[in-house]
């Protein structure tokens, strides 16, 4: 099954946000949690304040809660984050956790921070390179010097060759779905057109549809933003490996850092 990304569209995530985490019961985010601290390690750096930039219902936001960080989760549908809120009350009644519906773009935090994260391909959800770069150089603001930047995008392997024009489908005992996509070579972009069936209380199914667009971007471009907003590579690894991206990675993983003495 592929993998939703958390949200940065608001109207197309309004009704999905209830079945959000039934659909991506599979998703790794113990393994995105993995990526980093392996990168905060080889940094040298111990965060404890952490920008979560599509936060979607919250569910990296519990592991990091569960390494006593204080926590910014950012989204920017309204419907995700009230799910995230109560999700988090329940598991973590008393953790400090700043929730804010915000587009990403326009990033604005009410303290600097050690580290942000980016993760689930939620940078491919911004629909031109101005978009990215604007998420970059307000990052960069919101971060301390030494203050690392992390996020993963899907390959130009992965929204060509994998998503496509590929047809998937899902069937269980509360959820459905029929997921068509349809890939744009002028435009590097593929659309994704779901439509989901969802049990009510009755027995009966909702129908109801969703319209998502993802955009490629090619590393080397992203490295060069990245060095314009001024942070410094650390690495870009492939697939939760740690390893080199290949022609053949769909997910490839960026960690910067803000120098600690800017030019």
């Amino acid at each position: 099954m592929p993998v939703l990304s958390n949200s940065q569209n608001n109207t197309s995530y309004r009704r999905l946000a209830d079945v959000y985490d039934h659909l991506m019961g599979d998703a790794p985010y113990d393994r995105w949690m993995q990526v980093a601290v392996e990168v905060w390690r080889h940094a040298g750096t111990g965060p404890s304040r952490v920008a979560e930039l599509g936060c979607g219902t919250g569910s990296l936001t519990r592991y990091l809660l569960e390494y006593g960080f204080e926590v910014w989760g950012v989204d920017l549908s309204a419907d995700m984050l009230h799910v995230a809120r109560e999700k988090v009350e329940r598991s973590h009644p008393d953790a400090s956790v700043h929730w804010l519906c915000q587009d990403i773009r326009e990033l604005a935090l009410s303290a600097h921070i050690d580290s942000v994260l980016c993760f689930c391909d939620t940078l491919n959800y911004i629909s031109d390179a101005e978009g990215v770069q604007r998420v970059f150089a307000r990052v960069y603001e919101a971060l301390v010097p030494g203050g690392t930047f992390l996020f993963d995008v899907h390959t130009p392997y992965k929204i060509a060759e994998v998503f496509g024009n590929e047809s998937f489908s899902h069937q269980d005992g509360e959820v459905a779905y029929i997921w068509e996509s349809t890939y744009d070579p002028d435009t590097e972009a593929v659309e994704h057109d779901l439509t989901l069936f969802v049990q009510e209380q009755d027995g009966l199914y909702r129908r109801f549809h969703e319209l998502h667009h993802q955009q490629t971007y090619h590393l080397a471009d992203l490295t060069d933003w990245l060095a314009a907003a001024g942070f410094e590579l650390l690495s870009i690894t492939a697939d939760f490996t740690g390893q080199p991206v290949e022609e053949d990675s769909e997910r490839a993983f960026f960690a910067v850092r803000k120098p600690v003495r800017e030019d």
